[in-house]
């Protein structure tokens, strides 16, 4: 990012700050009165909104295969074959650290440009072809934010969201996705836990959902729950 003449350190600290919602809400008004008046202002904020984007595409959506066989498995209640290979953790995809983080600040911010509260915990959940792409975060008091950016339910078909929590013996429903693309659901506090460590996937289901209580059709897309 290019510093500008005439802004110091802690005004470009302020503007990613103001990018990754950081700041109070006092503070944001203060901040976007200055953005009002100051051309060079807005530049920074845009130097660090593109910064933030192109490190999100360094991060590869598409999970590796050995997470694709540990969610059919734990679906249909198999045991790991002996001696297949666990494969990569599920981490193991990421650029790093730093990049996780910041990638989850922005993909939250695809769902909700100006949130009030963080999420605790996000995920965007991809099929492997890019045919369907949801987005999920959890906030601090258990209500989990859902958009479905692409893709959908297969003719006569439903989508089911479950969560597959560490070291749980089955996947857990948080229930059928509704024809709306932006939906909320309430999570009891039980389940919430689960999702440190967790896997969110999608499943295809007949009409108002799996009748076993647990997945029935295709694993579509899955992805690993970041803790923020």
């Amino acid at each position: 990012m290019t510093e500008q003449a005439t802004y110091d350190e802690d005004d470009i600290a302020l503007a990613g700050e103001y990018v990754l919602r950081l700041l109070s809400a006092e503070e944001v008004a203060g901040f976007e009165a200055r953005l009002a008046a100051e051309p060079g202002l807005r530049l920074l904020v845009t130097e660090w909104q593109e910064g933030l984007s192109s490190l999100a595409d360094e991060v590869e959506e598409t999970p590796p295969a050995a997470l694709w066989r540990r969610i059919e498995a734990a679906a249909h209640g198999a045991d790991q074959a002996a001696g297949q290979s666990r494969g990569l953790p599920l981490w193991g995809w990421l650029t790093g650290g730093l990049a996780a983080a910041l990638v989850a600040v922005a993909v939250f911010f695809a769902i909700d440009p100006s949130p009030a509260v963080a999420p605790t915990h996000q995920a965007r959940i991809a099929a492997e072809d890019g045919s369907l792409t949801v987005l999920a975060a959890l906030s601090p008091e258990g209500e989990l934010h859902v958009i479905r950016e692409s893709g959908g339910p297969r003719p006569g078909r439903a989508l089911e969201l479950w969560l597959i929590a560490d070291g749980a013996p089955a996947p857990v429903s948080l229930g059928v996705f509704p024809e709306a693309d932006d939906f909320r659901v309430p999570l009891p506090e039980a389940l919430r836990a689960g999702f440190t460590g967790g896997t969110l996937a999608i499943s295809d289901e007949p009409p108002g959902g799996s009748p076993t209580g647990a997945p029935t059709g295709d694993v579509l897309a899955a992805a690993p729950v970041q803790t923020l």
